[in-house]
């Protein structure tokens, strides 16, 4: 997942759009609700898979436990 810099790079551009415009937030809690709306919307439009997530959430459920919970 570390590779896919243009997921990375979409999804800052989309955070840097919602910001661009409002020079002044009258708190930090509304760039925070600004930022989860952004995100929300964001998220769906990534339809694509994550490939070969399977394998890789193995390879995190060995090496952190517990923490990590399988589907």
């Amino acid at each position: 997942m570390i590779y896919r810099t243009n997921a990375i790079e979409s999804l800052n551009y989309q955070l840097r759009k919602v910001t661009r415009n409002r020079s002044v937030l009258v708190s930090d809690e509304a760039i925070y609700k600004i930022m989860y709306l952004a995100l929300g919307n964001a998220a769906k439009r990534w339809t694509m898979p994550i490939k070969d997530w399977g394998a890789a959430l193995n390879q995190f459920a060995l090496f952190f436990g517990e923490r990590v919970p399988l589907l």
